[in-house]
């Protein structure tokens, strides 16, 4: 996070005289750039740091006689746009999920523990860094800025 503070030090007073308008397009612009690296990563199941996620607990997978269920990678919605959201305005581009699914990511982010239903035992969940910077993400951010500054 330090590089972060660094960049948005290094770049606000040009930032400042740059218009309204332009400063919400560029932080839509890279809000959309950060929210697909975080899908790409939620995909391969992986965190900010390249480890890959915390497996599942073992599960039954045997639902009817006969018939197995397949094994389903872990944040499959999560990741879509609907639950996914990326916003920008002049004075910010965030990422991050909204409502009950909030709840949900926070749980896996943090490593906290929750009931998976009403009335079911309490669970630990293990930590699985949802939303993170990657180094390529920082550098995107950075090129982003500095191609939108020298046009």
């Amino acid at each position: 996070m330090a590089d972060l503070e660094a960049l948005e030090d290094w770049v606000a007073p040009l930032l400042q005289r740059i218009e309204p308008a332009e400063r919400s397009k560029l932080a839509r612009k890279i809000a959309q750039q950060l929210r697909r690296g975080q899908q790409q990563r939620v995909i391969a199941q992986r965190n900010p740091d390249g480890s890959a996620y915390a497996p599942r607990k073992p599960r039954k997978l045997r639902s009817k006689q006969g018939r197995i269920r397949a094994k389903v990678k872990m944040f499959q919605k999560l990741r879509t746009v609907s639950h996914l959201k990326a916003r920008g305005d002049s004075s910010a581009a965030t990422v991050g999920f909204t409502g009950r699914i909030a709840r949900i990511a926070r749980v896996h982010q943090e490593g906290l523990s929750d009931r998976a239903a009403p009335g079911a035992p309490t669970v630990q969940y293990e930590k699985r860094e949802l939303l993170g910077f990657t180094d390529l993400e920082r550098e995107q951010i950075r090129d982003a800025l500095l191609a939108h500054l020298t046009l």
